[in-house]
């Protein structure tokens, strides 16, 4: 990373920053901003009519439901289409795509504005994380509930029925202090001595740290692989002895920290996501051998997690590391590296979403990466940004809470000292004046050299991360190939090509294409045992070579 953004306060004056943060937050309360598509229906999706960037709210907006409600915390995830947002009074806000009752309303109605969860409001909920399908959430008291799609047990209620949950149920965890989420599964904190840390759902590249990833074939004739789900929330074995403090989870991965400041990652090893310098999954937490001695994670440092990458500062003094595959071009980070950009200065949260990554560090918000639906904060004159750049509307402000999910940013800002500029920003009242297109079904159109037996050797050889039941482009297409970069198998001798072929010209001027039924008089035919391409076709198919 060239360096881009000047420090603007020294390291030393971090921790008397952070002492007064908490009290700023109170005397002034704090207001959720917004940015990114609120066209949840169709985000990700092949749209008829192509207003995919119709929508969009491409600067940091007031949402009217919480204009003037203090909210200390948001959350969404990097595979996930909807959030949520707690108030300092324990209600829970939530809002976005709602088709396996992720909302917890109780239907599957999408909501683009901020709705109160009722079936919590008695409650206080003090914690909460988004997955692809589901929630989860988490009471002052120390329990816990999630709702939305159970199909892999990531709800953690202990069994599969009823693949949705459109209301909240109580999870098998006691003493929850916080929950996380990936796409498909989900990771509690508890109080509990020798059970700190606890996962429950999808256990396919060992994202549960259970040292396994519960693989079996479908059938005994069948070469087609499935994972067993895992329902029951279980604490991590490798992990008793220690008490973890912080989680954070990406699509297929997980990333921890103990009380002692040591960093664990385990679960989907593409792009060096896990920081070993090498692509590999880990089935348990295995150890982040930079975060040692000198460079441990004090109380007040950092994690975060995107789709393909990690993040955490360390060794006191905020210096920020990430590792994983940053953005959609260029090589990977194999193991934790400073972002040169953002050295000295004072990081009090950061969230990382599909392929985007927001940052509160002073009076500032600064973010960067991918932006397809002005997530990024920038206004409709930039899209995108390679470095860390400051969001230059909200420069000024503290920054106290910020969550990343797919197209969408929230950022939480301290009302204190602003003045006027929350104001001057724009308000979104949910009306969208452009005409709401019908989701189109993609079907994929069968090629001429299509069949059977190659579409199932196609689907026994697939190693990708699971596909999202909405359409949700969850990482790069190349991500399943990760670690083999060789050329493939050759497509047979006698494989077609699929270039289109030219229809054979009769004598004469004329070109046309021969009338139905009828052939050119200089065409080949079958009687003639010709074997170019006008001919019988042999019936044989091209074998791929050994």
């Amino acid at each position: 990373f060239p360096v881009g953004i000047a420090a603007r306060m020294p390291a030393s004056a971090a921790a008397a920053a952070a002492e007064g943060e908490e009290k700023a937050a109170e005397a002034g309360g704090r207001e959720l901003l917004y940015c990114g598509t609120v066209r949840f229906d169709i985000m990700g999706r092949t749209v008829k009519g192509g207003v995919q960037g119709r929508g969009n709210l491409v600067s940091p907006t007031r949402l009217r439901p919480l204009v003037g409600v203090d909210i200390r915390f948001v959350a969404s995830g990097c595979a996930a289409c909807h959030c949520v947002a707690l108030s300092s009074d324990g209600r829970c806000f939530s809002w976005g795509r709602n088709e396996k009752g992720q909302l917890g309303h109780g239907d599957t109605l999408l909501r683009n504005l901020p709705t109160v969860v009722s079936k919590l409001s008695k409650y206080n909920i003090i914690a909460a994380g988004v997955g692809r399908n589901h929630t989860v959430v988490v009471t002052d008291d120390g329990r816990s509930f999630a709702f939305g799609d159970n199909r892999h047990g990531q709800l953690g209620m202990g069994s599969l029925r009823s693949g949705t949950r459109v209301s909240p149920v109580p999870c098998l965890v006691t003493k929850a202090t916080n929950a996380v989420c990936g796409a498909d599964f989900t990771v509690w904190l508890s109080s509990v001595e020798g059970s700190s840390i606890l996962t429950a759902g999808l256990p396919q590249y060992g994202q549960l740290g259970h040292g396994s990833d519960n693989e079996y074939n479908a059938n005994a004739s069948s070469v087609r692989l499935t994972y067993d789900p895992q329902p029951h929330p279980r604490a991590i074995a490798a992990l008793s002895g220690k008490t973890v403090v912080k989680v954070a989870c990406g699509t297929n991965h997980t990333v921890a920290v103990d009380s002692s400041g040591f960093v664990y990652t385990w679960g989907f090893g593409g792009y060096g996501r896990l920081g070993h310098n090498e692509q590999k999954d880990e089935w348990q937490p295995r150890l982040v051998e930079i975060f040692q001695k000198n460079n441990m994670l004090s109380p007040s440092d950092i994690i975060s997690a995107g789709s393909a990458s990690s993040a955490c500062t360390a060794g006191g003094r905020g210096q920020l590391y990430v590792w994983g595959k940053l953005k959609n071009w260029g090589d990977e980070c194999m193991y934790p590296k400073p972002v040169r950009d953002l050295s000295g200065w004072n990081i009090r949260c950061m969230a990382s979403g599909d392929m985007h990554h927001i940052v509160g560090a002073e009076d500032s918000c600064i973010s960067w990466g991918l932006s397809e639906y002005g997530e990024l904060g920038y206004g409709p004159t930039q899209k995108s940004s390679v470095n860390p750049k400051k969001v230059d509307i909200l420069e000024g402000m503290h920054v106290t809470s910020v969550g990343c999910g797919v197209g969408m940013s929230l950022i939480v800002v301290d009302r204190a000292n602003v003045g006027d500029k929350l104001d001057q920003l724009d308000n979104f009242d949910g009306d969208i004046a452009e005409e709401t297109p019908e989701p189109e079904q993609v079907t994929k159109a069968a090629s001429p050299t299509t069949n059977s037996r190659s579409n199932k050797r196609k689907k026994a050889s697939e190693h990708a991360e699971p596909e999202a039941e909405d359409g949700i482009r969850q990482v790069p297409k190349e991500e399943a190939e990760c670690g083999s970069h060789g050329r493939g198998r050759g497509r047979g001798r006698g494989a077609k090509t699929a270039t289109p072929e030219p229809m054979p010209s009769g004598r004469g001027r004329g070109r046309g294409r021969p009338k139905k039924g009828t052939s050119s008089p200089g065409a080949a035919t079958p009687e003639a045992g010709s074997s170019g391409r006008g001919g019988k076709k042999s019936g044989k198919r091209g074998r791929p070579r050994k």
